[in-house]
């Protein structure tokens, strides 16, 4: 099996109605950096690569057959405060203010404008979850 580089087995791909403004908040609000990007016909994004750390998700304008998707992520951050300021200041609505967890993590929740959720967590403990 052949898996291109900065690829993993699996990985999110993700279809938003408003891909551009959503691709901003990728990179302005979580971090991301953007790894490739190409474009339809009428301009909008047919496939964007947003690379964070050692995982690559893909993103799509969401059309036709192709609706919106939504679900939650658990995005490993060097801190869980200040990356709760800045994927607010992006837009992000806070669901839960970050929190020392038991299991070793500072977590904090926020929404995105496509209806995502996204844990913000920072390990504190050392050793397995």
């Amino acid at each position: 099996m052949q898996i291109p580089p900065g690829f993993t087995q699996l990985f999110p791909y993700l279809f938003v109605a408003g891909a551009d403004a959503y691709l901003e908040f990728l990179v302005d609000g979580l971090g991301g950096q953007i790894g490739s990007l190409h474009r339809n016909p009428d301009d909008s994004i047919a496939n964007a690569h947003v690379i964070f750390g050692d995982t690559t998700i893909m993103v799509s304008e969401a059309r036709g057959e192709f609706a919106p998707t939504q679900a939650t992520y658990y995005l490993y951050v060097e801190n869980a405060d200040a990356a709760t300021d800045q994927a607010e200041a992006a837009g992000a609505s806070v669901l839960f203010a970050p929190t020392d967890m038991d299991y070793g993590d500072r977590q904090s929740g926020v929404r995105d404008s496509a209806g995502n959720v996204w844990w913000l967590s920072q390990r504190l403990a050392s050793g397995p979850y």
